[in-house]
């Protein structure tokens, strides 16, 4: 197996690393989340324009660049580096691939090109305490339902004017500004109920959305109230939320590669940081980095970022091959504690500074902790996937009871 990257991964790489450096430094980052769409549509243009990074992954036929989740990884990486805030997750992470997935050919050739071409944003509107149960990232998905009412979800009821869906989600990434909704949706009654997937336009008449105050604010959040809003089902009339809760269950070892090369990249970006800080910053008339304790502390920090990223790169090329059932949850897992860990000792070994709300370690402890709340925690994640290798059940159990009486 030739693990080394192509050069065509190593452009990717190359090529937006060098643009986010000079779009997406410091001063820019903070402006882009203080805006009402929490994200810079010229930098999102240009991505797309230059680099073709919203098609990256869809085929050619629908205008993207036909790559696989193998270099949709690598970009994330770079765009975690930067902690860059962009539809990137929740329009080519999470919708797209349903769209493609379950979508009729009409509406693939309606929506994948737009979202090829950067010019149509979309998010999944399941709400943020529930998306990791619906990717089956951490338990069985099959008890999960878009809920029953305003409180508790969203209804999506037929009628003589076709479908219209009414209630709430919360926490939905890029709700608040997504060209696009796709809407897990309640339908039939209790008698017959199942999950739809719906298309909602995102300003259609019904639909009411407004940004949260997130703790990462560069992973943008709204909540979405639809109040008899027009919906379109997506895939045939006659799909069961069966096939909804398979495709979820199969995009989330995708999503989960793809978080855990984003979460490393900010990692090590951090950790670079931090080591260019301690270089510079003298004590007792040397630099704090030449003290044996620091370099312990940050070598045992590298170690982690280096063990997260192989983790991740392997996650992402087996689930590229079709092979990757299982392994995305534990390389998030292991990913989302690298950063937590870079981002801690980073803000601690930054000193006062560090702990200040001007300097940026904040922010890479908050993308750790917010990824956390959505996608994990990572026991977790490393249970589900104990469960799905069997290493839970009878067959597991007696195996082990037999080696330990042997």
């Amino acid at each position: 197996m030739d693990t080394r990257l192509t050069a065509e991964q190593d452009e990717i790489r190359r090529s937006l690393r060098e643009l986010l450096h000079v779009r997406c430094g410091a001063p820019e980052l903070r402006a882009a989340v203080g805006t009402p769409a929490g994200y810079d549509p010229l930098l999102w243009a240009e991505l797309a324009e230059r680099l073709g990074l919203p098609g990256l992954a869809l085929p050619e036929r629908y205008g993207g660049v036909g790559c696989q989740v193998t270099e949709l990884a690598l970009a994330c990486e770079e765009t975690g580096r930067a902690l860059a805030p962009s539809p990137l997750l929740a329009t080519c992470v999470l919708v797209a691939p349903l769209v493609l997935a379950l979508g009729t050919e009409a509406q693939r050739a309606r929506l994948l090109p737009r979202i090829a071409a950067g010019t149509l944003t979309a998010a999944l509107a399941v709400p943020g305490p529930d998306l990791a149960t619906a990717l089956a990232l951490t338990g069985e998905n099959t008890g999960y339902t878009a809920g029953g009412g305003r409180a508790g979800g969203v209804q999506a009821r037929h009628g003589s004017a076709g479908w219209r869906l009414y209630g709430q989600v919360d926490q939905v990434l890029d709700g608040h500004s997504a060209g696009l909704l796709l809407v897990a949706a309640h339908t039939g009654g209790y008698a017959r109920a199942r999950t739809r997937l719906f298309l909602v336009e995102g300003e259609a008449e019904g639909v009411v959305r407004t940004r949260r105050t997130a703790l990462d604010a560069t992973r943008p959040q709204g909540r979405v109230q639809l109040r008899e809003a027009r919906g379109e089902p997506l895939g045939a009339e006659d799909a069961e939320g069966a096939d909804v809760r398979a495709a979820f269950a199969a995009l989330g070892d995708r999503v989960a590669a793809v978080l855990a090369a984003e979460a490393v990249g900010a990692a090590d970006r951090v950790l670079e940081r931090t080591v260019e800080y301690v270089g510079e910053r003298e004590q007792f008339g040397r630099p704090v980095g030449s003290f044996q304790a620091v370099k312990h502390r940050l070598a045992e920090v590298y170690v982690g970022v280096q063990a997260a990223r192989s983790a991740a790169y392997y996650a992402a090329w087996v689930t590229a091959g079709g092979a990757g059932e299982g392994f995305g949850g534990p390389a998030l897992a292991q990913a989302l504690e690298a950063l937590r860990t870079a981002a801690a000792e980073g803000i601690q070994l930054h000193g006062g500074i560090g702990f200040t709300w001007e300097h940026d370690a904040h922010l890479y402890f908050k993308r750790a902790a917010g990824d956390e709340l959505l996608f994990g925690p990572g026991h977790r994640l490393r249970g589900r996937a104990a469960e799905r290798a069997g290493l839970f059940g009878a067959a597991g159990l007696s195996g082990a009871a037999g080696e330990v009486r042997a």
